[in-house]
Protein backbone atom coordinates (compact mmCIF):
# COMPACT_ATOMS: atom_id res chain seq x y z
CA UNK A 1 0.00 0.00 0.00
CA UNK A 2 1.39 3.42 -1.02
CA UNK A 3 -1.59 5.61 -0.20
CA UNK A 4 -1.04 9.35 -0.57
CA UNK A 5 -3.34 12.23 0.38
CA UNK A 6 -2.75 15.81 -0.71
CA UNK A 7 -5.34 18.40 0.21
CA UNK A 8 -6.49 21.49 2.04
CA UNK A 9 -9.34 22.14 4.46
CA UNK A 10 -10.75 24.68 6.89
CA UNK A 11 -7.97 23.65 9.26
CA UNK A 12 -5.16 24.54 6.87
CA UNK A 13 -6.49 27.31 4.63
CA UNK A 14 -8.50 30.52 4.99
CA UNK A 15 -12.03 30.59 3.60
CA UNK A 16 -10.94 32.95 0.83
CA UNK A 17 -8.60 30.26 -0.53
CA UNK A 18 -11.06 27.40 0.07
CA UNK A 19 -13.85 29.07 -1.87
CA UNK A 20 -11.57 29.80 -4.81
CA UNK A 21 -10.29 26.22 -4.80
CA UNK A 22 -13.81 24.75 -4.61
CA UNK A 23 -14.28 22.11 -7.28
CA UNK A 24 -17.51 21.95 -9.25
CA UNK A 25 -19.01 18.43 -9.55
CA UNK A 26 -18.38 18.40 -13.31
CA UNK A 27 -14.67 19.07 -12.72
CA UNK A 28 -14.06 15.99 -10.59
CA UNK A 29 -14.05 13.51 -13.47
CA UNK A 30 -11.40 15.36 -15.52
CA UNK A 31 -9.25 15.75 -12.39
CA UNK A 32 -9.37 12.02 -11.66
CA UNK A 33 -8.60 11.21 -15.30
CA UNK A 34 -5.51 13.40 -15.16
CA UNK A 35 -4.35 11.88 -11.86
CA UNK A 36 -4.50 8.27 -13.04
CA UNK A 37 -3.03 9.36 -16.36
CA UNK A 38 0.04 10.67 -14.54
CA UNK A 39 2.96 8.30 -14.05
CA UNK A 40 3.13 8.07 -10.22
CA UNK A 41 -0.55 7.22 -9.64
CA UNK A 42 -2.53 4.06 -10.43
CA UNK A 43 -5.73 4.91 -8.51
CA UNK A 44 -7.39 8.17 -7.50
CA UNK A 45 -10.40 9.63 -5.67
CA UNK A 46 -11.31 13.21 -4.82
CA UNK A 47 -13.17 14.29 -1.69
CA UNK A 48 -14.62 17.73 -2.34
CA UNK A 49 -16.88 19.47 0.19
CA UNK A 50 -17.54 23.06 1.22
CA UNK A 51 -14.73 22.79 3.77
CA UNK A 52 -12.14 20.55 2.11
CA UNK A 53 -10.58 19.45 -1.17
CA UNK A 54 -8.49 16.28 -0.99
CA UNK A 55 -6.93 13.97 -3.54
CA UNK A 56 -6.35 10.31 -2.59
CA UNK A 57 -4.07 8.22 -4.78
CA UNK A 58 -2.13 4.98 -4.85
CA UNK A 59 1.36 6.03 -5.94
CA UNK A 60 4.61 4.22 -6.58
CA UNK A 61 6.82 7.24 -5.79
CA UNK A 62 6.18 9.53 -2.82
CA UNK A 63 7.92 12.76 -3.87
CA UNK A 64 6.82 12.50 -7.48
CA UNK A 65 3.29 11.74 -6.29
CA UNK A 66 3.17 14.81 -4.03
CA UNK A 67 4.44 17.04 -6.82
CA UNK A 68 2.01 15.66 -9.40
CA UNK A 69 -1.07 15.74 -7.16
CA UNK A 70 -0.28 19.28 -5.97
CA UNK A 71 0.15 20.46 -9.54
CA UNK A 72 -3.13 18.88 -10.66
CA UNK A 73 -5.02 20.32 -7.68
CA UNK A 74 -3.78 23.77 -8.64
CA UNK A 75 -4.56 23.26 -12.31
CA UNK A 76 -8.13 22.05 -11.82
CA UNK A 77 -9.00 24.39 -8.94
CA UNK A 78 -7.71 27.45 -10.77
CA UNK A 79 -5.55 28.56 -7.81
CA UNK A 80 -1.90 29.07 -8.71
CA UNK A 81 0.41 26.36 -7.33
CA UNK A 82 2.64 28.84 -5.50
CA UNK A 83 -0.41 30.28 -3.76
CA UNK A 84 -1.94 26.88 -2.98
CA UNK A 85 1.19 25.13 -1.71
CA UNK A 86 1.46 26.83 1.73
CA UNK A 87 -2.00 25.53 2.64
CA UNK A 88 -1.60 21.95 1.42
CA UNK A 89 -1.12 19.03 3.81
CA UNK A 90 0.28 15.62 2.93
CA UNK A 91 -0.44 12.24 4.55
CA UNK A 92 1.13 8.95 3.52
CA UNK A 93 0.30 5.28 4.08
CA UNK A 94 -1.04 4.64 7.63
CA UNK A 95 -1.24 8.38 8.37
CA UNK A 96 -3.38 8.80 5.24
CA UNK A 97 -5.70 6.02 6.41
CA UNK A 98 -5.90 7.63 9.85
CA UNK A 99 -6.79 10.97 8.26
CA UNK A 100 -9.68 9.60 6.19
CA UNK A 101 -11.07 7.55 9.08
CA UNK A 102 -10.94 10.65 11.30
CA UNK A 103 -12.72 12.66 8.62
CA UNK A 104 -15.39 9.95 8.30
CA UNK A 105 -16.05 10.07 12.05
CA UNK A 106 -16.47 13.85 12.06
CA UNK A 107 -13.30 14.45 14.10
CA UNK A 108 -11.86 16.71 11.41
CA UNK A 109 -15.08 18.63 10.70
CA UNK A 110 -15.67 22.30 11.42
CA UNK A 111 -18.40 21.15 13.80
CA UNK A 112 -17.17 17.99 15.56
CA UNK A 113 -19.32 14.92 15.00
CA UNK A 114 -21.37 16.13 12.03
CA UNK A 115 -22.57 13.19 9.97
CA UNK A 116 -22.96 14.73 6.51
CA UNK A 117 -19.38 13.87 5.66
CA UNK A 118 -20.33 10.19 5.37
CA UNK A 119 -22.58 10.99 2.42
CA UNK A 120 -19.83 13.05 0.84
CA UNK A 121 -17.32 10.20 1.23
CA UNK A 122 -19.86 7.85 -0.34
CA UNK A 123 -20.28 10.27 -3.26
CA UNK A 124 -16.49 10.54 -3.68
CA UNK A 125 -16.23 6.76 -3.97
CA UNK A 126 -19.14 6.62 -6.42
CA UNK A 127 -17.52 9.24 -8.68
CA UNK A 128 -14.19 7.38 -8.60
CA UNK A 129 -15.95 4.13 -9.48
CA UNK A 130 -17.81 5.81 -12.34
CA UNK A 131 -14.53 7.19 -13.65
CA UNK A 132 -12.84 3.77 -13.19
CA UNK A 133 -10.12 5.48 -11.15
CA UNK A 134 -10.72 3.51 -7.94
CA UNK A 135 -8.96 0.16 -7.79
CA UNK A 136 -8.81 -2.34 -4.97
CA UNK A 137 -6.96 -0.10 -2.50
CA UNK A 138 -9.28 2.92 -2.73
CA UNK A 139 -12.41 0.78 -2.89
CA UNK A 140 -11.33 -1.03 0.27
CA UNK A 141 -10.24 2.22 1.95
CA UNK A 142 -13.38 4.28 1.29
CA UNK A 143 -15.77 1.42 2.05
CA UNK A 144 -13.95 0.81 5.33
CA UNK A 145 -14.03 4.55 6.10
CA UNK A 146 -17.81 4.49 5.73
CA UNK A 147 -18.05 1.52 8.10
CA UNK A 148 -15.74 3.21 10.63
CA UNK A 149 -17.79 6.41 10.50
CA UNK A 150 -21.04 4.52 11.06
CA UNK A 151 -19.45 2.58 13.90
CA UNK A 152 -18.33 5.80 15.60
CA UNK A 153 -21.81 7.28 15.40
CA UNK A 154 -23.53 4.10 16.62
CA UNK A 155 -21.12 3.21 19.45
CA UNK A 156 -20.44 6.66 20.90
CA UNK A 157 -22.20 9.95 21.54
CA UNK A 158 -20.10 11.82 18.99
CA UNK A 159 -23.34 13.10 17.43
CA UNK A 160 -23.96 15.02 20.65
CA UNK A 161 -20.39 16.26 20.77
CA UNK A 162 -21.05 18.53 17.85
CA UNK A 163 -23.96 19.78 15.80
CA UNK A 164 -24.69 19.91 12.14
CA UNK A 165 -23.39 22.96 10.35
CA UNK A 166 -26.98 24.05 9.74
CA UNK A 167 -27.98 23.92 13.41
CA UNK A 168 -24.72 25.51 14.47
CA UNK A 169 -25.23 28.38 12.02
CA UNK A 170 -28.82 28.94 13.08
CA UNK A 171 -27.73 28.95 16.72
CA UNK A 172 -25.19 31.66 15.93
CA UNK A 173 -27.95 33.78 14.39
CA UNK A 174 -30.29 33.15 17.32
CA UNK A 175 -27.60 33.98 19.89
CA UNK A 176 -26.77 37.19 18.04
CA UNK A 177 -30.38 38.30 18.57
CA UNK A 178 -30.54 37.32 22.24
CA UNK A 179 -28.01 35.55 24.43
CA UNK A 180 -29.16 32.01 25.30
CA UNK A 181 -32.00 32.02 22.75
CA UNK A 182 -32.46 28.55 21.24
CA UNK A 183 -33.31 27.88 17.60
CA UNK A 184 -36.88 26.67 18.25
CA UNK A 185 -37.90 29.80 20.12
CA UNK A 186 -36.04 32.01 17.67
CA UNK A 187 -37.66 30.70 14.46
CA UNK A 188 -41.16 30.42 15.89
CA UNK A 189 -43.57 32.58 13.89
CA UNK A 190 -40.84 33.38 11.35
CA UNK A 191 -40.93 33.01 7.57
CA UNK A 192 -38.00 31.01 6.16
CA UNK A 193 -36.51 31.04 2.68
CA UNK A 194 -34.11 28.25 1.65
CA UNK A 195 -32.17 28.85 -1.56
CA UNK A 196 -31.07 25.61 -3.21
CA UNK A 197 -32.44 22.08 -3.16
CA UNK A 198 -29.33 19.95 -2.62
CA UNK A 199 -28.47 17.83 0.41
CA UNK A 200 -27.36 20.74 2.62
CA UNK A 201 -30.39 22.82 1.63
CA UNK A 202 -32.66 19.85 2.34
CA UNK A 203 -31.10 19.52 5.80
CA UNK A 204 -31.62 23.24 6.42
CA UNK A 205 -35.23 23.09 5.26
CA UNK A 206 -35.92 20.06 7.43
CA UNK A 207 -34.32 21.69 10.46
CA UNK A 208 -36.37 24.88 10.00
CA UNK A 209 -39.59 22.94 9.42
CA UNK A 210 -39.12 20.87 12.56
CA UNK A 211 -38.23 23.98 14.55
CA UNK A 212 -41.65 25.42 13.73
CA UNK A 213 -41.36 28.18 11.12
CA UNK A 214 -44.75 29.52 10.03
CA UNK A 215 -43.84 29.45 6.33
CA UNK A 216 -41.14 27.61 4.40
CA UNK A 217 -40.23 28.58 0.84
CA UNK A 218 -37.76 26.62 -1.31
CA UNK A 219 -36.18 28.51 -4.22
CA UNK A 220 -34.14 26.67 -6.82
CA UNK A 221 -33.04 27.05 -10.43
CA UNK A 222 -34.92 23.85 -11.25
CA UNK A 223 -38.50 24.25 -10.04
CA UNK A 224 -39.11 20.49 -10.11
CA UNK A 225 -36.45 19.85 -7.45
CA UNK A 226 -37.78 22.70 -5.33
CA UNK A 227 -41.29 21.26 -5.65
CA UNK A 228 -40.17 17.83 -4.42
CA UNK A 229 -38.41 19.22 -1.37
CA UNK A 230 -41.18 21.69 -0.54
CA UNK A 231 -43.88 19.04 -0.89
CA UNK A 232 -42.10 16.72 1.53
CA UNK A 233 -42.04 19.45 4.20
CA UNK A 234 -45.35 21.19 3.59
CA UNK A 235 -43.64 24.23 2.10
CA UNK A 236 -43.93 26.24 -1.08
CA UNK A 237 -41.65 26.14 -4.11
CA UNK A 238 -40.47 28.95 -6.36
CA UNK A 239 -37.73 29.68 -8.86
CA UNK A 240 -34.46 31.45 -8.23
CA UNK A 241 -35.70 34.48 -10.18
CA UNK A 242 -38.32 35.13 -7.49
CA UNK A 243 -35.72 35.31 -4.70
CA UNK A 244 -35.63 39.16 -4.47
CA UNK A 245 -39.42 39.24 -3.93
CA UNK A 246 -39.33 36.38 -1.38
CA UNK A 247 -36.39 38.00 0.36
CA UNK A 248 -38.42 41.09 1.11
CA UNK A 249 -40.92 39.11 3.24
CA UNK A 250 -38.60 36.45 4.71
CA UNK A 251 -37.21 36.57 8.24
CA UNK A 252 -34.61 33.79 7.94
CA UNK A 253 -32.69 32.90 4.78
CA UNK A 254 -30.43 29.89 4.32
CA UNK A 255 -28.52 29.67 1.04
CA UNK A 256 -26.47 26.72 -0.16
CA UNK A 257 -26.29 26.39 -3.94
CA UNK A 258 -23.64 25.14 -6.31
CA UNK A 259 -23.43 28.48 -8.08
CA UNK A 260 -20.00 29.73 -9.06
CA UNK A 261 -21.01 33.37 -8.58
CA UNK A 262 -22.94 35.32 -5.98
CA UNK A 263 -26.62 34.50 -5.54
CA UNK A 264 -27.39 37.42 -3.22
CA UNK A 265 -25.59 40.69 -3.88
CA UNK A 266 -25.32 43.44 -1.31
CA UNK A 267 -27.69 45.56 -3.41
CA UNK A 268 -30.40 42.87 -3.38
CA UNK A 269 -30.11 42.47 0.40
CA UNK A 270 -30.18 46.25 0.93
CA UNK A 271 -33.41 46.44 -1.07
CA UNK A 272 -34.91 43.60 0.97
CA UNK A 273 -34.19 45.22 4.35
CA UNK A 274 -35.36 48.70 3.34
CA UNK A 275 -38.21 49.73 5.62
CA UNK A 276 -38.04 46.60 7.80
CA UNK A 277 -38.55 46.81 11.55
CA UNK A 278 -36.76 43.53 12.30
CA UNK A 279 -33.39 42.38 10.98
CA UNK A 280 -33.06 39.90 8.11
CA UNK A 281 -31.06 36.86 9.24
CA UNK A 282 -28.97 35.15 6.55
CA UNK A 283 -27.02 31.87 6.82
CA UNK A 284 -24.67 31.24 3.90
CA UNK A 285 -23.42 27.63 3.85
CA UNK A 286 -22.15 27.65 0.28
CA UNK A 287 -18.58 27.35 -0.88
CA UNK A 288 -17.89 29.46 -2.87
CA UNK A 289 -20.12 31.86 -0.96
CA UNK A 290 -23.65 32.62 -2.16
CA UNK A 291 -24.02 35.89 -0.25
CA UNK A 292 -21.74 38.86 -0.83
CA UNK A 293 -19.45 39.31 2.19
CA UNK A 294 -20.26 43.03 2.07
CA UNK A 295 -23.66 42.11 3.57
CA UNK A 296 -21.88 41.90 6.94
CA UNK A 297 -21.88 45.71 6.82
CA UNK A 298 -25.47 46.15 5.62
CA UNK A 299 -27.62 47.75 8.33
CA UNK A 300 -30.69 45.65 9.03
CA UNK A 301 -29.07 42.40 7.90
CA UNK A 302 -27.29 39.80 10.01
CA UNK A 303 -25.07 37.37 8.09
CA UNK A 304 -23.42 34.17 9.28
CA UNK A 305 -21.25 32.43 6.68
CA UNK A 306 -18.62 29.70 6.57
CA UNK A 307 -15.89 32.14 7.54
CA UNK A 308 -17.71 33.44 10.61
CA UNK A 309 -18.64 29.88 11.61
CA UNK A 310 -14.98 28.92 11.50
CA UNK A 311 -14.13 31.81 13.84
CA UNK A 312 -17.07 31.35 16.23
CA UNK A 313 -16.38 29.56 19.52
CA UNK A 314 -18.32 26.29 19.62
CA UNK A 315 -19.37 24.47 22.74
CA UNK A 316 -16.61 22.15 23.91
CA UNK A 317 -17.35 18.65 22.61
CA UNK A 318 -17.82 15.81 25.03
CA UNK A 319 -14.27 14.73 25.72
CA UNK A 320 -15.12 11.13 26.59
CA UNK A 321 -16.95 10.56 23.29
CA UNK A 322 -14.19 12.20 21.27
CA UNK A 323 -11.60 10.04 23.02
CA UNK A 324 -13.73 6.96 22.36
CA UNK A 325 -13.92 7.78 18.66
CA UNK A 326 -10.18 8.37 18.52
CA UNK A 327 -9.73 4.91 20.03
CA UNK A 328 -11.99 3.41 17.37
CA UNK A 329 -10.03 5.18 14.63
CA UNK A 330 -6.72 3.94 16.02
CA UNK A 331 -7.94 0.34 16.20
CA UNK A 332 -9.46 0.46 12.71
CA UNK A 333 -6.32 1.98 11.18
CA UNK A 334 -4.20 -0.83 12.67
CA UNK A 335 -6.65 -3.48 11.45
CA UNK A 336 -6.84 -1.98 7.96
CA UNK A 337 -3.06 -1.79 7.66
CA UNK A 338 -2.64 -5.37 8.85
CA UNK A 339 -5.27 -6.60 6.38
CA UNK A 340 -3.64 -4.74 3.51
CA UNK A 341 -0.21 -6.06 4.38
CA UNK A 342 -1.52 -9.60 4.79
CA UNK A 343 -3.24 -9.36 1.41
CA UNK A 344 0.11 -8.72 -0.27
CA UNK A 345 1.27 -12.23 0.67
CA UNK A 346 -1.76 -13.98 -0.83
CA UNK A 347 -0.58 -13.93 -4.47
CA UNK A 348 2.76 -15.38 -3.37
CA UNK A 349 1.08 -18.15 -1.38
CA UNK A 350 -1.22 -18.96 -4.31
CA UNK A 351 1.72 -19.01 -6.70
CA UNK A 352 3.63 -21.32 -4.34
CA UNK A 353 0.72 -23.75 -4.04
CA UNK A 354 0.21 -23.65 -7.81
CA UNK A 355 3.89 -24.49 -8.31
CA UNK A 356 3.58 -27.37 -5.81
CA UNK A 357 0.50 -28.66 -7.64
CA UNK A 358 2.40 -28.54 -10.93
CA UNK A 359 5.28 -30.48 -9.34
CA UNK A 360 2.85 -33.16 -8.12
CA UNK A 361 1.26 -33.40 -11.57
CA UNK A 362 4.69 -33.66 -13.23
CA UNK A 363 5.88 -36.36 -10.87
CA UNK A 364 2.69 -38.37 -11.35
CA UNK A 365 3.14 -38.17 -15.11
CA UNK A 366 6.68 -39.51 -14.73
CA UNK A 367 5.44 -42.30 -12.43
CA UNK A 368 2.83 -43.37 -14.94
CA UNK A 369 5.59 -43.65 -17.55
CA UNK A 370 7.64 -45.88 -15.26
CA UNK A 371 4.70 -47.94 -13.95
CA UNK A 372 2.24 -48.18 -16.82
CA UNK A 373 0.43 -51.06 -15.14
CA UNK A 374 -1.09 -48.94 -12.36
CA UNK A 375 -4.86 -49.14 -12.33
CA UNK A 376 -7.09 -46.10 -11.75
CA UNK A 377 -7.60 -46.79 -8.05
CA UNK A 378 -3.86 -47.16 -7.35
CA UNK A 379 -3.04 -44.04 -9.36
CA UNK A 380 -5.65 -42.02 -7.44
CA UNK A 381 -4.37 -43.28 -4.09
CA UNK A 382 -0.75 -42.40 -4.89
CA UNK A 383 -1.77 -38.97 -6.19
CA UNK A 384 -3.78 -38.25 -3.05
CA UNK A 385 -0.91 -39.37 -0.80
CA UNK A 386 1.63 -37.15 -2.57
CA UNK A 387 -0.75 -34.18 -2.39
CA UNK A 388 -1.28 -34.71 1.34
CA UNK A 389 2.47 -34.74 1.93
CA UNK A 390 2.91 -31.50 -0.04
CA UNK A 391 -0.01 -29.83 1.71
CA UNK A 392 1.32 -30.75 5.15
CA UNK A 393 4.78 -29.45 4.30
CA UNK A 394 3.37 -26.14 3.03
CA UNK A 395 0.66 -25.64 5.65
CA UNK A 396 2.72 -24.32 8.57
CA UNK A 397 4.97 -21.94 6.57
CA UNK A 398 2.10 -20.47 4.53
CA UNK A 399 -0.11 -19.92 7.58
CA UNK A 400 2.76 -18.39 9.53
CA UNK A 401 3.85 -16.13 6.67
CA UNK A 402 0.31 -14.75 6.41
CA UNK A 403 0.39 -13.94 10.12
CA UNK A 404 3.79 -12.29 9.87
CA UNK A 405 2.78 -10.34 6.78
CA UNK A 406 0.11 -8.53 8.79
CA UNK A 407 2.77 -6.94 10.98
CA UNK A 408 4.69 -3.76 10.09
CA UNK A 409 7.40 -4.62 7.60
CA UNK A 410 5.57 -7.81 6.70
CA UNK A 411 6.08 -7.32 2.97
CA UNK A 412 9.64 -8.65 3.40
CA UNK A 413 8.24 -12.12 4.19
CA UNK A 414 6.59 -12.29 0.78
CA UNK A 415 9.93 -11.37 -0.78
CA UNK A 416 11.67 -14.09 1.25
CA UNK A 417 9.11 -16.70 0.20
CA UNK A 418 9.52 -15.83 -3.48
CA UNK A 419 13.30 -15.97 -3.13
CA UNK A 420 13.40 -19.27 -1.22
CA UNK A 421 11.12 -21.09 -3.65
CA UNK A 422 12.43 -19.29 -6.76
CA UNK A 423 8.97 -18.07 -7.75
CA UNK A 424 8.69 -16.02 -10.93
CA UNK A 425 7.70 -12.42 -9.91
CA UNK A 426 5.61 -12.03 -13.06
CA UNK A 427 3.69 -15.20 -12.22
CA UNK A 428 3.04 -13.92 -8.72
CA UNK A 429 1.86 -10.54 -10.03
CA UNK A 430 -0.50 -12.23 -12.48
CA UNK A 431 -2.18 -14.32 -9.78
CA UNK A 432 -4.17 -11.43 -8.31
CA UNK A 433 -3.92 -8.44 -10.59
CA UNK A 434 -6.49 -5.77 -9.58
CA UNK A 435 -8.51 -3.89 -12.14
CA UNK A 436 -9.95 -0.39 -11.78
CA UNK A 437 -13.34 -1.61 -10.54
CA UNK A 438 -11.74 -2.92 -7.37
CA UNK A 439 -12.21 -6.57 -8.29
CA UNK A 440 -9.44 -9.08 -8.82
CA UNK A 441 -8.74 -11.16 -11.87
Amino acid sequence: MSLLVVGLSHRSAPVSVLERAALAPAARGPLLADVVGAEPATEAAVLSTCNRLELYADVDKFHAGVAELSTLLALHSGVALEELTPYLYVHYEDRAVHHLFSVACGLDSMVVGEGQILGQIKDALAVAQEQHSAGKLLNDLFQQALRVGKRAHSETGIDKAGQSLVTFGLEQLATAEAEGLDVERWVKDKRALVIGAGSMSALAATTLSRAGVTELVIANRTLERADRLAASLGGRATTITDVPRELAVADVVVSCTGATGLVLSAAVVEAAVAGRTSPLALLDLAMPRDVDAVVHRVEGARLVDIESLAEAPADAPMAADVDAVRGIVGDEVAAFGAAQRAATITPTVIALRTMASDVVAGEMARLEGRLPGLDERERAEITQTVRRVVDKLLHAPTVRVKQLAGEPGGASYADALRELFDLDPQTVAAVSKPNRSGHEN
